[in-house]
C-alpha cells in the first residue's frame, strides 16, 4: 500500500494526495464504527436483540476521537438443548443498525470484516471467538449500513443453564488502508440474549465384581461379591466362555446399597471368566467383568498323554506421548490470528482385557508471556485417532473447538463385551492471539488424563 502511494503521489500533486487518502480513510473508519451501532431497543430477553454500551476506539491515523455508543447484538445458536461434549454453533448479530454513511462519497462492497467474542455464563465460564466473511453491498453516500453477523463454536463441558452475551468485538476495513477499530463493552458482561440448556452425559459404569477364588475343580462354589449396582435392581450372575454365556448361571436381587454377594456354583468347563449383570441381558453399560476364573479339569487324562496349560495375564491400560514441547507459528503484532501447530503424538495402550473402554482428556492453563497472558479459552485443537489393526476396539476423536481452563475430550473409546488395543492419537492445535498483543513469547501447560 505504502508502494502505490508513492506512485500515485508522481501523478498529482501531493497535498491533494494527502486530502484524499486522509478523507478515504476517515470515512471507512467512521462507516465501521457508525456499522456497530443501533438505536435502544426493549429489554433484554432470551434468544433476542438486546442493547449494551460500547466503546470504539478508530486508528490514530484517522485523527477520530473514540465513539461511545450502542449496540444492538442478538445471540443464536444452533442447538440449545446439548449434551456435555457436543459442540455448539454459536451466531453474532448486529441486528438493527441505524447509523448512515457520513458523507456523500459511496463505500465499495466487501470491505469490511467483522470479528469478536461472545461471552458465556453458568456453569461454563470463557468466550467464544466469532468471525464474519468480508461482505457487505455498497454503500451509497448518506446511507445506511447493513446487518452483519459473525460466527463460531464451543464444547459444552458442564451441564446447567449457560448463558451467552455479546461480548467485545472489531471491525477491520480493507479500503485505501487496512484498518481496525476495536470496540468493548463499556459495562461487562452485556446483557444475556441465549440461553441454552446443558444435560450431563452419563457416567463411566462404575459397577464391579470380586471373586473369591479364581480356579476350582468342577462343582466348586466361587463366592461373587459386586457394587455399586442399582439399589433392588435383578441381578445375573452367569459364567462366560469368551463372548458366550456358560450354564453356570443364578439370579437375584441386589441389596438397598447395590451391593450382592452370591455363592456360584460351577460346572462347565468352558467357562474361563464370571460376569454379573442387571436386567435380562448383558450390557457393557449395567454389568461389570469377566473376572478371570478357571476350571481345573480333574478328568483323568488317557494313557501315554500330557495336559497342557497355557493362561493370559491382563495388563494395563497407559499412553506415552513423542515428545513434550509444541512450537506453534508466530503472529505480526497489530494483525494477530492463529498460532498453529501439531501436538505431539499420543500412544495409548489398553491391556486390560476387561470391558471398559477409556477416555482421554486435556485442559490447558493461560499462556504468559511479557505483555502479560493469553486466555486458556483461545486454544483449540482439532484431534485424530487412529486405531491399530487387530484391536479390539476402536477409538472415536474428540469435537473440534476449544480446549480451555475446562477441558475436553482429545479421544475416547466404548465399553465392550471385550475392549483394548492400541491407539495414535493426534490434534491439530491453535491458539488466537488477539491483534495487540505485546511481542515476546508465550507459553501454556496442556494436562492430558487417561482414565
Amino acid at each position: 500500500m505504502a508502494t502505490a502511494t508513492r506512485r500515485s503521489a508522481t501523478r498529482r500533486s501531493t497535498g491533494r494526495h494527502r486530502r484524499w487518502t486522509a478523507a478515504a480513510g476517515a470515512l471507512a473508519l467512521v462507516a465501521g464504527t457508525a456499522w456497530l451501532a443501533a438505536p435502544a431497543s426493549a429489554l433484554a430477553a432470551a434468544s433476542a436483540p438486546v442493547d449494551f454500551a460500547t466503546h470504539c476506539v478508530p486508528p490514530p491515523i484517522a485523527g477520530i476521537p473514540p465513539i461511545d455508543g450502542t449496540t444492538t447484538a442478538e445471540i443464536t445458536v444452533d442447538n440449545a438443548t446439548p449434551k456435555v461434549g457436543d459442540t455448539v454453533t454459536v451466531t453474532y448479530t448486529v441486528t438493527k443498525p441505524a447509523a448512515s454513511n457520513p458523507v456523500d462519497l459511496a463505500l465499495p462492497a466487501d470491505i469490511m470484516t467483522p470479528s469478536g467474542k461472545v461471552a458465556l455464563g453458568g456453569p461454563q465460564a470463557g468466550g467464544v471467538t466469532v468471525t464474519g466473511p468480508k461482505k457487505n453491498p455498497p454503500v451509497p453516500g448518506k446511507g445506511a449500513f447493513p446487518p452483519f453477523s459473525m460466527t463460531g463454536t464451543f464444547t459444552v463441558t458442564a451441564p446447567g443453564s449457560i448463558t451467552l452475551s455479546p461480548g467485545d468485538y472489531n471491525i477491520h476495513t480493507s479500503y485505501i488502508m487496512e484498518l481496525d477499530t476495536p470496540c468493548t463493552v463499556i459495562t461487562p458482561p452485556a446483557p444475556v440474549s441465549e440461553t441454552i440448556t446443558a444435560t450431563d452425559v452419563p457416567g463411566a459404569n462404575e459397577r464391579a465384581i470380586h471373586l473369591a477364588t479364581a480356579s476350582g475343580k468342577p462343582g466348586d462354589r466361587v463366592t461373587v461379591t459386586g457394587a455399586k449396582f442399582t439399589p433392588l435392581a435383578d441381578i445375573t450372575v452367569v459364567g462366560r466362555a469368551g463372548a458366550a454365556e456358560t450354564a453356570d448361571r443364578m439370579t437375584f436381587k441386589a441389596t438397598a446399597t447395590g451391593g450382592f454377594t452370591a455363592s456360584l456354583a460351577v460346572n462347565d468347563k468352558a467357562t474361563t471368566g464370571i460376569v454379573a449383570y442387571e436386567g435380562s441381558a448383558w450390557s457393557a453399560e449395567k454389568g461389570a467383568g469377566p473376572a478371570a476364573y478357571t476350571v481345573l479339569d480333574d478328568t483323568p487324562l488317557p494313557g501315554n498323554s500330557q495336559k497342557l496349560n497355557a493362561s493370559v495375564a491382563a495388563g494395563t491400560l497407559s499412553m506415552s506421548q513423542a515428545g513434550d514441547t509444541v512450537d506453534l507459528s508466530a503472529v505480526d503484532f497489530g494483525k494477530g490470528g492463529a498460532a498453529t501447530g501439531d501436538l505431539r503424538t499420543v500412544t495409548v495402550k489398553d491391556f486390560r482385557g476387561g470391558p471398559a473402554g477409556w477416555s482421554l482428556t486435556g485442559k490447558v492453563t493461560d499462556f504468559t508471556g511479557p505483555g502479560g497472558t493469553i486466555d486458556a479459552g483461545k486454544l483449540g485443537w482439532t484431534p485424530a485417532c487412529t486405531t491399530k489393526q487387530g484391536s479390539p476396539s476402536t477409538c472415536a476423536a474428540g469435537s473440534a473447538g476449544p480446549v480451555g481452563s475446562a477441558g475436553a475430550t482429545l479421544a475416547s473409546t466404548l465399553n465392550g463385551a471385550l475392549t483394548g488395543g492400541e491407539f495414535t492419537v493426534d490434534a491439530k492445535v491453535s491458539l488466537d492471539v488477539p491483534a495487540f498483543t505485546a511481542p515476546g513469547a508465550y507459553s501454556g501447560v496442556l494436562t492430558l488424563t487417561l482414565t
